[in-house]
């Protein structure tokens, strides 16, 4: 069966959410504005990954680069792949977590400016995300207004922590407040992990750290109250949540017998049907166990276009779950209109005869 071969209607449009763009000129400016951070960061990066990874990573982003960064190249893997709609952000290496505050708002602005322009040269094809520089509390909400209100993307794209920000801190309340009051998607995609060099080899920086920066950062959304206080909140948790939803009865433990841990004001399993997650979780088990979890219809479609911790068919592996016809559905285009109500008419259309 082809990717191209429907699930259950011709006309229903295949959403992928969790797709890149690797924006040269960004890094660039960033290197020659801060040459010593810039230099620091690359030495960090380097001890948490080992020079295996870094020789093996450098290939990957060599073979992979047009289609990171030339639109034709992209529209016509996503034509391969099956995919009609493709929600754009830019890749994490441009968070660049340790800038300064002019530095760091200038890098946000100028990564979303150039997301915007990719959508626009293929707007019924795209959707975008930018950035907001998490390290600074202050200048999210400035950010989130400029990528959302005034260059019309759908939200924005943020890490696990920046600095000593984690996403339970106080100073986030009005970007989380300001999020959900313009139902801007926030998409969780951590870059890096602070286990550092007990990562350094066999690439367990990614395969290990990604999944567990995912669950220490729901954790403290969940646990803090945030998903209380702000119920509208639209948050898209990268890697299928990483190992949280898996593992869930022990973070339900803590919250009944530990009193710290009572942050929230029902146990930690509920809070996944107020999230939703990608699909990008590498095999059929897991797919089953992340929407035995969160439900079908938190769950919608990501391949992490086109690095190669990512898959070629993403589709595949959600028919491949046996999830059944309607939680399919779901996952490849309906959970997407929960998601981003901003899509649903481009969705109809695409769906009318």
């Amino acid at each position: 069966m082809s990717a191209r071969e429907p699930v259950i209607d011709a006309h229903e449009p295949v959403v992928d959410v969790h797709a890149h763009v690797l924006l040269p000129a960004l890094r660039g400016l960033v290197q020659a504005s801060d040459p010593d951070g810039f230099a620091a960061a690359a030495d960090l990066e380097a001890r948490r990954n080992g020079p295996e990874s870094l020789a093996a990573s450098g290939v990957m982003i060599r073979e992979r680069f047009a289609k990171l960064t030339d639109l034709p190249t992209r529209l016509a893997a996503m034509d391969d792949a099956g995919i009609d709609i493709q929600v754009v952000s830019p890749s994490p290496s441009h968070y660049y977590p340790w800038a300064d505050a002019s530095l760091a708002d200038r890098i946000a602005r100028a990564a979303s400016l150039a997301t915007a322009e990719l959508v626009a040269a293929a707007p019924a094809r795209l959707l975008g995300l930018g950035l907001v520089p998490l390290q600074h509390p202050a200048l999210l909400v400035p950010a989130l207004e400029y990528a959302v209100l005034e260059l019309g993307l759908a939200g924005v794209e943020i890490s696990s922590s920046a600095g000593d920000v984690e996403l339970s801190d106080e100073r986030l309340e009005p970007f989380w407040a300001r999020a959900e009051e313009l139902e801007a998607v926030v998409f969780l995609h951590p870059f890096g992990c602070t286990l550092d060099e007990r990562l350094d080899r066999f690439y367990l920086a990614n395969t290990v750290g990604q999944p567990t920066e995912n669950a220490v950062a729901l954790s403290h959304l969940i646990f803090s109250g945030v998903l209380d206080r702000h119920p509208g909140l639209r948050v898209v948790a990268a890697h299928g949540g990483g190992y949280l939803p898996g593992y869930l009865g022990r973070s339900d433990h803590a919250w009944r017998v530990r009193p710290e841990a009572h942050g929230c004001i029902e146990p930690p399993s509920s809070y996944l049907r107020r999230l939703w997650f990608d699909s990008l979780v590498h095999d059929a088990a897991g797919l089953r166990t992340l929407v035995g979890a969160a439900g079908a219809d938190r769950v919608v479609l990501g391949s992490d276009f086109p690095f190669d911790m990512g898959v070629e068919d993403p589709i595949a592996l959600v028919r491949e779950a046996g999830l059944g016809e309607v939680a399919e559905r779901a996952i490849l285009s309906g959970s997407i209109r929960s998601l981003i109500p901003a899509l649903s008419p481009a969705l109809d259309r695409a769906v009318s005869p």
